[in-house]
């Protein structure tokens, strides 16, 4: 079975996020100071051939952790999709 898997990759929230902070400057730029905080990372979709939604879950969960994400600065969310 083909399963739909969401990851969400962002910066850890303690770490600085230079991107964010470039786009929060181009929004304030922009007259849109009511804007407080950007923080941007990545949103990743995967379709996963697997027996089980639990399977489909362990390979998501292993390609976030050896390439998608940088567990030094990065955390991630998984998310299974209909």
């Amino acid at each position: 079975m083909t399963y739909n898997v969401q990851i969400k990759v962002m910066p850890l929230k303690d770490l600085l996020d230079p991107q964010g902070k470039a786009v929060l400057g181009g929004l304030n730029n922009l007259g849109l100071g009511a804007v407080a905080d950007v923080r941007v990372g990545k949103h990743i979709t995967l379709q996963i051939n697997a027996a089980s939604e639990a399977e489909a879950r362990e390979i998501a969960e292993e390609a976030s952790k050896k390439l998608l994400a940088n567990p030094v600065m990065e955390f991630y969310e998984i998310e299974m999709i209909q």
